[in-house]
């Protein structure tokens, strides 16, 4: 029986998929991961005007800047709520493997 808690254990090719394995979140982080991602879309679309408009380079940069930022505050929070939901719940469960799983995630995400 697949582990429907968390995301990203079946093996295809080379690659690992995020298609075997869910996370049901709860209605406050759902609501609080969608939030951050609006907020990022309406960024980009901003930069998009900008460059439709002509934007001084300097102008757009610093917004795009703002987006990584943005993204990367997304990525920490999903992190963290991985680490104390999926991880912490395999581990107990006696699943071990998902350690090394966490390590290969951090090493494509710190790419």
């Amino acid at each position: 029986m697949k582990n429907k808690e968390c995301c990203c254990n079946s093996e295809q090719g080379s690659e690992k998929s995020c298609c075997e394995r869910k996370k049901k979140r709860s209605e406050e982080e759902f609501k609080s991961l969608m939030n951050r991602l609006k907020r990022i879309e309406g960024q980009v679309r901003g930069v998009e005007k900008m460059l439709e408009n002509d934007a001084y380079c300097p102008d757009i940069l610093i917004q795009v800047s703002a987006i990584n930022s943005a993204l990367n505050s997304f990525s920490k929070e999903l992190l963290a709520s991985h680490m104390k939901s999926c991880v912490v719940n395999d581990i107990r469960a006696g699943k071990d493997e998902v350690i090394d799983e966490l390590v290969t995630t951090l090493q494509k995400i710190m790419k």
